[in-house]
């Protein structure tokens, strides 16, 4: 099984916390569509006999692209590619692209699952981000969805300066009134050439705290598992048959291929990641060539990328596995290193299975690291 994901690297505007390439400027949107095309016929073979389970429009901002754009890019991607009997496929969406015609539009295209990027119900939340849609716009997106999906993901952030313990509470709250199954959410990281970390070095805005974001965190999970979603990945919860598919082949080590400018890709010992940069990536892609880099991985590199994602999931860290794909010198350092790990209550095993406590849940990248060879 394997994935596809398709990169639409535009945005109406810029969030002051984003580091994804996009361009607010839509004038490349006609060559960049046509080069997206071709480079999925140049690389119609890159995933063997593998079938495709998911498709994923991702960026930027896919749903600026319109209903038709949609639709024959998912036509033309089934025809040149394999697909199982009942692919996810999920379109990433901003609440001010949303309309009832437009929901149903995409419904009938082939999309069976939308991601809506909300981040927050306040107003004043949204323009410390410079998000492009009001808190009205998206209380309304989510209902004329629903008409047309069961399917939904939710994105919020939180651990940000405006956001109180109550806000956080009601921006939950309200996200569970609508029935959304799935829910993402994250902490505000501020990442370097952002306006965030520009306001923050300036003083225009306070330095983000810690302490407040592991408050907002165990609210998070305390909330959403007490209303029946399975925090199935660090970052991610799900009601019961609603996971993302897409995002778990990520987590469990599937292949994929990235199409599009700055779209990584992977094929178990191989990762890849195209060129960051529109222009430069429609001109080769124009000659024939995808521009792409490639990067073997070691099995050092392998146990180190197993380790950081399984101890994110629900699923944990199989000890056996360990053992037989890497060998005794991997188990044997994995356990001398998680040794003060279960002393320190950041970690438990249970059947041969590591598993993140609540507690290592918050130094998750780090423990991992601690972890790796």
């Amino acid at each position: 099984m394997a994935g596809i994901y398709i990169h639409i690297p535009f945005c109406k505007q810029a969030c002051h916390y984003c580091d994804f390439h996009f361009s607010t400027q839509l004038k490349k949107k006609e060559p960049l569509l046509k080069a997206l095309y071709r480079e999925l016929e140049l690389r119609q073979d890159a995933l063997g006999r593998a079938p495709v389970e998911t498709l994923y429009f991702g960026g930027g901002t896919p749903s600026l692209l319109g209903s038709e754009d949609i639709a024959a890019l998912i036509s033309y991607t089934r025809n040149i590619f394999s697909f199982t009997k009942d692919p996810e496929i999920t379109l990433e969406v901003n609440p001010d692209d949303v309309n009832p015609e437009k929901a149903k539009q995409w419904a009938e295209a082939g999309v069976n699952r939308l991601s809506m990027g909300v981040q927050s119900f306040f107003e004043e939340d949204l323009q410390f981000m410079n998000r492009a849609h009001n808190a009205m716009e998206a209380q309304k997106a989510l209902e004329w969805v629903k008409v047309y999906f069961e399917n939904i993901s939710l994105d919020l952030i939180y651990g940000y300066p405006l956001l109180t313990e109550e806000k956080w509470l009601k921006n939950l709250e309200v996200a569970m009134s609508f029935e959304i199954p799935h829910i993402s959410a994250y902490a505000l990281t501020v990442e370097p050439r952002t306006a965030l970390k520009s306001f923050i070095e300036k003083g225009k805005v306070a330095p983000l705290d810690e302490v407040q974001a592991e408050r907002h965190f165990h609210m998070l999970t305390d909330t959403l598992e007490a209303a029946g979603y399975v925090h199935y990945e660090i970052s991610n919860f799900g009601k019961p048959g609603f996971f993302s598919r897409n995002n778990t082949a990520y987590w469990i080590g599937k292949p994929y291929l990235g199409i599009g400018p700055s779209a990584h890709s992977f094929y178990g010992n191989k990762r890849g990641w195209n060129i960051a940069n529109n222009s430069r990536y429609i001109k080769s892609i124009e000659q024939g060539v995808v521009p792409v880099e490639f990067e073997e991985l070691s099995k050092r590199d392998r146990y180190n990328e197993y380790i950081m994602t399984s101890l994110r999931t629900v699923w944990g860290c199989d000890q056996a596995l360990v053992k037989q794909e890497f060998g005794e010198k991997y188990i044997e350092h994995l356990d001398r290193q998680l040794a003060k790990h279960l002393t320190d209550g950041m970690t438990r095993v249970e059947k041969g299975r590591i598993f993140l406590t609540a507690r290592g849940q918050l130094v998750a990248d780090g423990l991992a690291a601690d972890l790796f060879v």
